[in-house]
């Protein structure tokens, strides 16, 4: 069987994740730019108040894991009326150190670790389109763990520090995922996943790419009916079947072509295409562009 996550954290190529602890005490209000990208939070003490542009606030406390996949504007708080500080996530320490908001002195009334992620060569519509806008994860000890040795490895620079960090930042991506319900998730993958006669579909597309599947096949291995299948899979998944398996097929013929290892020949053999032609033009048609061209154009450097 394919493992759809491992394939998606592949395609992502996170390269890296670092922390800081952020903590704050007594009234005080921090308002962050749009950064753009992936971030992330967990609350170590106490608890403060998230207001995510787009999203109703919400009160995260203790154990509470947040993941932003595009991380628009935000506002954290102490919950009582303050003036935001007004920030550039960008600007944020890389090293692990202490950001401190509201009352200098004293012990903090909330801590939290928050940091980003860092992608060598993804498409970022990747994980937005398997993730809710906000994902708040509830007393998760996994997500603690691995974030607490993200601090430890962001602070620490240990020999080995960037393969350790690069790992961890798989490993987090992996855990949000699978957090995330199927029904909090929009339609899509993870949505896919959590319904299990689909999930076996699912996982038999990634597992056998080059395989020329049909809508009877896969309906007989998911145990429904052809009919049921197909409109279960549309209102689960978000599209239909075959339209599902291009999507995926293109997503993997635009990572092998950037990669610049395979001829297009190949390429076409690896994700179910009888030819290079016929792959060139189910490219064009779905990327806008020739295989060769976008890989000129998105080549990943050696």
């Amino acid at each position: 069987m394919g493992d759809p996550l491992s394939q998606i954290v592949g395609l992502l190529h996170p390269r890296a994740v670092f922390a800081n602890v952020i903590a704050g005490k007594g009234q005080w209000a921090v308002r962050f730019a749009e950064y753009g990208r992936p971030s992330f939070c967990i609350v170590l003490d106490g608890g403060c108040r998230l207001s995510v542009d787009g999203h109703p606030p919400v009160a995260i406390e203790a154990g509470d894991f947040i993941l932003l996949p595009t991380t628009p504007a935000f506002t954290l708080s102490s919950g009582e009326a303050a003036r935001p500080v007004l920030l550039d996530p960008a600007d944020l320490p890389r090293d692990g150190s202490e950001v401190r908001y509201g009352e200098a002195g004293g012990a903090p009334d909330m801590r939290s670790l928050g940091g980003a992620f860092v992608f060598d060569d993804a498409d970022p519509a990747l994980l937005v389109s398997l993730l809710p806008g906000l994902v708040h994860v509830r007393g998760s000890a996994r997500l603690s763990r691995l974030v607490a040795m993200v601090a430890e490895e962001t602070v620490g620079a240990l020999p080995g520090s960037s393969a350790v960090l690069s790992r961890l930042a798989e490993l987090l991506l992996i855990e949000a995922m699978r957090a995330t319900s199927s029904g909090d998730a929009p339609p899509g993958l993870l949505r896919g996943l959590g319904d299990e006669r689909l999930a076996v579909a699912l996982q038999l597309m990634h597992a056998q790419l080059d395989r020329p599947w049909t809508v009877p096949q896969l309906a007989r291995a998911a145990a429904l009916s052809r009919s049921s299948f197909f409109e279960r899979f549309s209102r689960t998944v978000g599209v239909a079947p075959m339209e599902y398996l291009l999507g995926w097929r293109m997503q993997i013929a635009r990572n092998l072509l950037r990669r610049g290892e395979l001829s297009a020949a190949q390429i076409a053999d690896c994700v179910g295409y009888g030819s290079a032609s016929a792959f060139s033009v189910a490219f064009r048609r779905h990327v806008g562009m020739a295989p060769g061209r976008y890989a000129l154009a998105t080549r990943v450097p050696d």
